[in-house]
Order: C-alpha cells, then sequence, then structure tokens
C-alpha cells in the first residue's frame, strides 16, 4: 500500500502565551503523543518529541527564539523520536539507555512490535486496525526504512530536581508505573502539571513491557491530592482537577 505524501508533518494549537500543543495528526492515535512548547524567559522547553518521522525542530522554528530543553517524560518510542535534533536533552536514570537506544525500528506495527504486543494493546481497549504507525508520510521517508535516532541525555533528573527556564520553576516529580522512569512536571505555583503517560483521559497501559502495577498504584495514590489546576498529558486533551481524582480513582479501583 502507498501512503500519501504531506508536506506539512505537525499540527499545533496555542494554549495560553506560553504553552503551545504540538501533535503528528497523520500517526495513529495510540502513538500520537502531547509535543508541549513552553516558553520561558530565558530558555524554552520542549516536553516529549513524538515519533520523529517528520521534522520537529524545523517546523517549530518559529517559536524558538532562546536556547531550548527536550524533557522526556519517558523514553518510548512515542515520545523521543525527535531529541535528537536538541542539543540539551533531559530524562530520568532509569531510561537513558532507551532514550540512546530508542525501540522503533519500522513504522510497519507488526514488524516493530510483533503480534502478541498488538494483541495486548487491542484487550487494553486501543483499536489496532490500521497495519502501520502513520496514514500518511513526509517526504523522503518510507515505512520500511525509517529508524529512529537516539540519543545521550546531558542532564539525568530525579524526584524533587528543578528545570528552571527563568520566568517558570518546574519541579521534577518521578512517577513509576506506566514505565521505570516517568516522571511529571510540577509548577505549584500555577497548579499546572505535564503528566506524561502517568495518567491521561484514555485508557492506561499498566501491563506493558517496563511497566509495574504496584508502583502506578502508588504513584495515583500520590496524585489523587495533587492540587491541580490542569494537567497537560502526554495524549488526549488536558484537564482539571475534578477529571484527574475521576482517572485516578477508577484507576486504583480496578486494581484494588
Amino acid at each position: 500500500m502507498t501512503l500519501p505524501l504531506v508536506d506539512r508533518w505537525f499540527e499545533r494549537m496555542r494554549v495560553d502565551d506560553d504553552i503551545t500543543l504540538l501533535w503528528e495528526p497523520h500517526v495513529i492515535p495510540l502513538m500520537r503523543c502531547n509535543i508541549w512548547h513552553v516558553r520561558g524567559s530565558s530558555r524554552d522547553l520542549v516536553i516529549d518529541t513524538g515519533l520523529g518521522v517528520g521534522d520537529l525542530r524545523g517546523e517549530m522554528q518559529d517559536l524558538l527564539d532562546k536556547p531550548v530543553t527536550a524533557v522526556a517524560t519517558h523514553a518510548h518510542g512515542d515520545h523521543i523520536g525527535s531529541h535528537h535534533q536538541f542539543d540539551d536533552t533531559i530524562v530520568h536514570p532509569a531510561e537513558a539507555d532507551w532514550l540512546a537506544n530508542t525501540e522503533v525500528a519500522s513504522l510497519h506495527i507488526e514488524t516493530a512490535w510483533g503480534q502478541s504486543t498488538i494483541d495486548g494493546l487491542v484487550a487494553a481497549g486501543y483499536a489496532m486496525d490500521e497495519p502501520n504507525f502513520v496514514t500518511a508520510l513526509p517526504p523522503g521517508v518510507t515505512v520500511e526504512g525509517f529508524r529512529q535516532r537516539g540519543t545521550t541525555a546531558t542532564r539525568l533528573v530525579d524526584e524533587g530536581d528543578w528545570i528552571d527556564i527563568g520566568s517558570r520553576q518546574f519541579e521534577v516529580l518521578h512517577l513509576p508505573g506506566h514505565s521505570p522512569g516517568s516522571i511529571g512536571l510540577w509548577e505549584a505555583s500555577t497548579g499546572t502539571f505535564f503528566s506524561g503517560d502517568v495518567v491521561y483521559d484514555g485508557p492506561l497501559l499498566d501491563q506493558i513491557d517496563g511497566a509495574n502495577i504496584p508502583d502506578y498504584v502508588r504513584t495515583m495514590e500520590r496524585l489523587l491530592d495533587l492540587p491541580v489546576t490542569v494537567v497537560h498529558a502526554g495524549h488526549d486533551p488536558s484537564f482539571g482537577r475534578d477529571r484527574l481524582r475521576d482517572l485516578v480513582t477508577a484507576y486504583l479501583n480496578a486494581r484494588s
């Protein structure tokens, strides 16, 4: 099957004066990561970088007018595909090797993952009807020839560390469960929480390779009373504190 070619790979939406959401519309929903650009007075953040099929840095160049740090909330392939485009990169130590040795070696799903992984995702509630991770391609990229590029993190962060971009400061929360090195970025002064795949408004994955249900339960118990104003997650729309409590409570009930 020949996939259509598209010149523009990313879409974007301005959330407020500091935050812009970018996403890859031609990537299947399971792998369509939210890419967050956060503008600071001295440095900008790019929180997660998508699948790495298109030229992320090139398409967001108009947003970047100062040094940039790319943060990986975790190192699954849908979140770190374009980290190699940035000179300054951050990840938790537990997943530094994953960032350097990325997992996606084909855009054909069965070739990349195998049928047993696909069956597990279907059981978790994800439709896996497409043969590929993408429904279109940018010029010069092929399904068979694609392979993610890894990169070496320039900084490792853990619980209690801070990421300072001048006008905004984010505390690092280590939140294992979905993966061993999952982190969230918490700004208490505004109640803003970038959660990665720890919690989002969709079927949560806790039985994939590297996941740990007891760790996930402890993480969710911790998030139950986090005084958020808004959660900007790794997938799906953003939400507030009431929805966070609903999602966390539903997970804890399901695993009790």
